[in-house]
This record gives structure tokens, C-alpha cells and sequence, in this order.
């Protein structure tokens, strides 16, 4: 087997199908929110899919599924400040869920703090056009963040590399690193930006080589919003070290172990047969999507 035909066996692994148990469950959790949130404010928010669920780079061990909540310009029904509106969203999400304030996002929680894999993310169209919208920061000295959501998926799904930030994605999680997942997308993007013809494989190496031996030439910028969003603190020196370390050691366990030394032996027939029993257990009982509070 090839490497590129072994990692791209990687990622049908990590591939939820779109009748799968997990994207079923997070479709209803999807409609729940919808209907939460339009009860208390009607048909006013445009509410849709974000994240990798429309950039095409979700991944089975790690997903989450983002979804906006933008009132017009010139709607106060949900506050007339971008911090009042992410209160009063959080409000209304918090009649059903446990819900944890994130730096843009609202994370859905259910009894005994399960995780849903949900980021509720509110803000506020810039102009009557409905692109660029203004979005609350809950942390840091800037509280508001200009970005354009459309313009982030054109930017990832166009990018000519979605398969090689899927595997990077898995890469980040299985070695535990701290970058946020949109800094590793954008840095990703940047360094393959002329190597989109390339192999998955050779994109993968080239992309390890570049971290651990030119990691503080690196730059990313918001493509919704290049000069007004500086992205420094999402790659800073911590983040940058860690970054040239497990890349370091990423290539040295591909010389010595092959491909299966970065992302492990491929899941047999058996194996996958019993994950799909496991999930089918997982989900005869299902918690219900919401906390007495």
C-alpha cells in the first residue's frame, strides 16, 4: 500500500457518513436550536450552518458542529449591543442546555456536563447586505470581531488542500496540541498555498518540514478581515514552539515507523464492525439534550 493510498484509507475513517449516528443526532441538535432560539426571537436571525460541517473538514475523533445566529443590522430584538445580544441568546439557549460562554461561542451541554459537540456562535449583520457580520469577544482588551463566514468557507473549500487539513486536524488532536483549530486551517492553507498538486503525502511532509525548521516565518491573516483581525495571539511563541517539536518528531516517526508511526494501524474488519455495534448501543438509550436550570 501507498502512502497516499493508506492515508487516504485514514480519512474514510474519519469520515461520518451523512446517515451516520453522530451527524443524525447533530442535525436534530441542530433543529432544537433553532426552534429555541425562534420562539424567542422569531424569524429576525438568519440561522445556518458554520464550521467544518460547511467547509468540508470534519473528522470523526474530534467534530463540532457551529451554528450562527445573526440578527439584521438594525435589530434591537435581542439586544441593541453585540454583548446583549450574546447574553440574551445565552439565555435562551440556557432554558434547555447547560451552555459555557467560549470567546465568540455559546458550547451546548447536557445533564452531567455531556458534551454535545454544538458552539451556538450570535452576532450581528454589519449592513443590509448580510456578509460581514460583527461577532461579541467574551475575552481580551478587543470586544468585538469583524468576519464574514461565506468568505471563510470559499477559503477553505477552495483551497485545493481540504484533505491534507483534515489529516492535520487529526494530527493536532492525537499529539494534543493547543493551536486552535482555525489557526492550524490557515496555516496549513498558507504554507501548501504552492504545493496544491502535490501528493497528500508530500503536502503532509513538506507542511512537517516547513514547522519544524521555518516555523517563526509562518504568518496567517482572517481572510474576512485581514488588516482589522490581528491573529498573533492564536500563533504566538508557545504555540509556534509546540508546533516545530511535534513536527520534529512527526518526521523522525515516519523515517523510523512508516506512516502508521504519525496516525496508527488501520482499523480491520472486525474492529469497525464492532464500533458500529458500540455505536448502536451509544445511542438506544440517548441522554436528553437539556438540564433542568
Amino acid at each position: 500500500m501507498t502512502p497516499n493510498e493508506y492515508l487516504s484509507k485514514i480519512l474514510d475513517e474519519q469520515t461520518l457518513a451523512e446517515d451516520s449516528d453522530e451527524l443524525k443526532q447533530l442535525r436534530e441538535r441542530r433543529q432544537d436550536v433553532e426552534d429555541l432560539l425562534r420562539a424567542d426571537f422569531g424569524s429576525s436571525p438568519t440561522i445556518r450552518y458554520g464550521g467544518s460541517k460547511s467547509k468540508g473538514t470534519m473528522i470523526k475523533e474530534a467534530y463540532d458542529l457551529d451554528v450562527i445566529c445573526y440578527f439584521p443590522r438594525d435589530d434591537d430584538d435581542a439586544g441593541g449591543t453585540l454583548e446583549s445580544i450574546f447574553e440574551n441568546v445565552k439565555k435562551s439557549l440556557a432554558k434547555k442546555y447547560i451552555v459555557v460562554p467560549k470567546t465568540s461561542a455559546i458550547r451546548l451541554q447536557g445533564q452531567n456536563y455531556q458534551d454535545f459537540h454544538v458552539d451556538v456562535v450570535p452576532g450581528r449583520f454589519v449592513d443590509d447586505n448580510k456578509e460581514d457580520a460583527f461577532l461579541h469577544r467574551t475575552t481580551g482588551e478587543k470586544k468585538r470581531l469583524k468576519t464574514n463566514l461565506d468568505l471563510h468557507i470559499e477559503h477553505v473549500k477552495d483551497s485545493g488542500v481540504v484533505s491534507s487539513i483534515r489529516l492535520v486536524k487529526l494530527w493536532r488532536i492525537r499529539r494534543g496540541l493547543s493551536i486552535k483549530h482555525f489557526a492550524l486551517e490557515l496555516l496549513t492553507i498558507e504554507v501548501l498555498k504552492g504545493k496544491k498538486s502535490k501528493s497528500v503525502d508530500a503536502q503532509l511532509e513538506y507542511l512537517w518540514q516547513k514547522l519544524r525548521d521555518e516555523v517563526e516565518s509562518i504568518k496567517i491573516e482572517d481572510p474576512a478581515n485581514p488588516s482589522g483581525n490581528d491573529l498573533a495571539e492564536l500563533l504566538n511563541d508557545a504555540v509556534r514552539q509546540e508546533l516545530s517539536t511535534a513536527a520534529s518528531s512527526t518526521l523522525a516517526a515516519i523515517d523510523r515507523d512508516g506512516w502508521e508511526g504519525v496516525f496508527g494501524k488501520l482499523a480491520t474488519t472486525s474492529e469497525k464492525k464492532a464500533a458500529v455495534i458500540e455505536a448502536a448501543r451509544a445511542v438506544s438509550a440517548p441522554s436528553r439534550p437539556w438540564c433542568h436550570c
